[in-house]
């Protein structure tokens, strides 16, 4: 009876081990705080493998020293822009709680648009992301937001897995013009490209795979900030 009893509880030791080492290797993926921008936004974070994320789009009309960047509406101005530059989705203020702010890429390249400690990720860094969550065929549906409060039907693959809650801001084209929300998700990257361009990341409705695309500079797309 001893023995059996010994036994009984050496089983239960070695299955409550077993589930505790499964718990530290499967806890690569949670939700970690918060930031607060120069703004005073203040942003939820994630943690997936070894990279700190925010959780939401950025929202800062300010560097990170305290400057103005500019805000542009005009279409023909934007259009024209080889400086720094930002704008609403649809040039509508109330884009800005929900999907965030719009940066041309020379915002991004000052390398003052993060908060203090952050910053904006290389095209590596997010290729770090994909391939820790199985490779760009399916990062893209671990990264959105599930549902069709913002994602347009029929948001394949999201299953937001993450926390990083990828949302479709849609973009401001190199001409000034607006990409609706709902179909697209453009984030840009720090690293250039020939041509006048830039790496963008970009997720849609229709598609659960990640795509990296080289963009005019003078784009507006979101921004996501990964921690130093």
């Amino acid at each position: 009876m001893n023995n059996r009893f010994w036994s009984y509880q050496l089983l239960i030791l070695v299955l409550l081990l077993a589930s505790t080492n499964s718990c530290k290797e499967d806890d690569t993926i949670a939700q970690t705080g918060t930031v607060t921008d120069i703004d005073g936004n203040v942003y939820n974070t994630v943690t997936i493998g070894t990279q700190t994320w925010m959780a939401e789009n950025l929202k800062t009309t300010k560097y990170n020293d305290g400057t103005n960047i500019p805000h542009v509406t005009d279409a023909a101005i934007w259009a024209g822009l080889s400086t720094p530059g930002y704008c609403w989705c649809e040039n509508n203020i109330a884009n800005k709680t929900t999907y965030g702010t719009l940066y041309n890429w020379y915002t991004v390249n000052t390398g003052k648009l993060a908060p203090t400690g952050w910053h904006v990720p290389t095209h590596e860094e997010f290729t770090a992301l994909e391939t820790y969550l199985g490779g760009e065929e399916v990062a893209g549906g671990k990264l959105k937001e599930i549902g069709f409060t913002h994602w347009n039907d029929p948001n394949t693959g999201a299953t937001n897995e993450t926390g990083f809650t990828a949302l479709p801001g849609g973009f401001c084209d190199a001409n000034g013009l607006f990409g609706r929300p709902g179909n697209y998700g453009d984030w840009w990257t720090s690293t250039e490209a020939p041509s006048n361009s830039a790496l963008s990341i970009s997720l849609t409705f229709d598609h659960g795979n990640v795509n990296v695309y080289s963009v005019y500079k003078r784009r507006g797309h979101s921004v996501r900030c990964v921690k130093d």
